[in-house]
């Protein structure tokens, strides 16, 4: 996906996610987390988006936080990836391709409309079985 062409739905539905994997690669500061996104097609990613989203992970433990001081400037916040971090992200990693094949199926519009549930028949006025 070009950055010129990203979903702000889309971004904000996987960045937690994207932010994961970013950091399974390495330690990082958030704006250097919001360059590879971009640079991997992710779109840009504000800072008002980014850094909640790397605040909650680090309160639920996926992440931690030191202050790294800064070479002629400011000080800044280096994210890591803790061990449980890891593990949400392998299972984030299992889960992705059925979720993807899925949301791609529905997408298509040339596709297979999935089997009706007997509670959308009920809910569009037919009878289950």
């Amino acid at each position: 996906m070009d950055a010129d062409d990203g979903n702000p739905e889309w971004q904000r539905g996987v960045l937690s996610t994207c932010a994961l994997a970013v950091l399974a690669r390495g330690s990082a500061h958030g704006y250097a987390v919001a360059q590879q996104l971009q640079s991997a097609g992710v779109g840009p990613v504000k800072g008002g988006a980014l850094y909640p989203v790397l605040n909650r992970l680090e309160q639920e433990g996926a992440l931690t936080s030191a202050w790294q001081e800064g070479s002629g400037g400011p000080g800044r916040k280096v994210f890591t990836l803790t061990e449980a971090g890891r593990a949400r992200l392998e299972a984030l990693r299992r889960g992705w391709q059925p979720f993807a094949a899925a949301v791609a199926d529905l997408l298509d519009p040339h596709g297979t409309p999935p089997p009706a549930t007997a509670a959308a028949g009920r809910r569009a006025g037919g009878s289950t079985p």
